[in-house]
């Protein structure tokens, strides 16, 4: 019997960071621009999308199993799944059960918030939980078709925030998608980063996302771009949604997006020094995300 401890690894908790910043965004969105928020709402809402993001990492670790991960010897802590299946801490069986029992918690948050006078939460939701299961579920599996990215684009940013934005607020705006995308380029540059130690592998095993399909090189043009998107869709949200200029505090990520693309920029994917690169994608995306949160609510203060 797999121990605690175990169980918590394979879930990857330290990950939620990339699904409920996003609908702390939103929150403080809706309370900068209304003055009011509800907090059971919230934690429904946390609730669920928690749940709904655990069942996508457990998904994704048993259809790996059966591909990149037993030939993937680059695996960091970052990237290469949870290995629980790997080291026969925990079954394939059970990893998938695990799963399916994480996406009912989602969809039971997501009924409780349809009967709470949310009913566009069906379709937000039922779109969040499909580009989950499809994202590594067979035989569709969008992170071997070259539309993972775009996928995880989607579901940890402008549909995410769009959503939680809806809860708060019962209005489904485009402010509340636009809100989403400083965190969805930078959620998007972790997964693209993540992928490169994962390469060959990948590639061995058919699992042919982006970065196999563009190779080394101009996969690092574009990771440069998704960390760089974010701080330029700081002036977007300003000029053409209104949203107040505090906003531009998540400048204060930058140092940590160039520092993290310098490095890659020549830094072997292989090399145990590639590890700081991973770790500095994910600061990124949590000191911008947690800015914007704070942002807004100190402007809703001030106000």
């Amino acid at each position: 019997m797999a121990s605690l401890k175990v169980y918590l690894r394979a879930l990857r908790l330290p990950f939620l960071t990339g699904s409920l910043l996003p609908v702390f965004l939103a929150g403080a969105l809706a309370y900068w621009q209304t003055g009011v928020g509800d907090l059971r709402l919230l934690m429904i809402t946390v609730l669920g999308v928690a749940a709904v993001h655990l069942g996508g990492n457990l998904l994704n670790d048993y259809y790996d199993s059966f591909g990149s991960d037993p030939i993937n010897e680059n695996f960091t802590s970052f990237s290469g799944g949870s290995r629980v299946i790997q080291n026969g801490e925990i079954s394939a069986d059970r990893v998938r059960s695990m799963a399916y029992f994480s996406f009912a918690i989602g969809l039971a948050c997501g009924q409780i918030l349809i009967f709470t006078g949310r009913p566009a939460v069906a379709l937000v939701g039922l779109l969040g939980l499909l580009l989950a299961y499809l994202y590594s579920a067979a035989p569709v599996q969008l992170m071997s078709a070259g539309l993972g990215e775009l996928a995880i684009f989607l579901a940890f940013g402008p549909l995410l925030t769009w959503g939680a934005y809806y809860v708060q607020t019962g209005a489904l705006k485009t402010v509340g998608l636009a809100v989403g995308l400083p965190l969805a380029f930078l959620i998007t540059a972790i997964l693209w980063i993540n992928q490169f130690p994962d390469l060959d592998a990948d590639a061995a095993a058919a699992k042919r996302h982006l970065v196999v399909r563009l190779g080394l090189e101009r996969s690092r043009v574009v990771y440069a771009a998704l960390m760089l998107a974010p701080f330029v869709s700081l002036i977007f949200l300003i000029r053409v949604f209104q949203l107040p200029a505090i906003i531009l505090a998540g400048l204060l990520a930058l140092p940590l997006a160039l520092k993290a693309v310098r490095q890659a920029w020549h830094t072997p994917p292989t090399s145990p020094k590639f590890l700081p690169i991973q770790a500095l994608t994910i600061q990124t995306h949590a000191v911008m995300g947690l800015t914007l949160i704070l942002s807004l609510l100190l402007a809703a203060w001030w106000r």
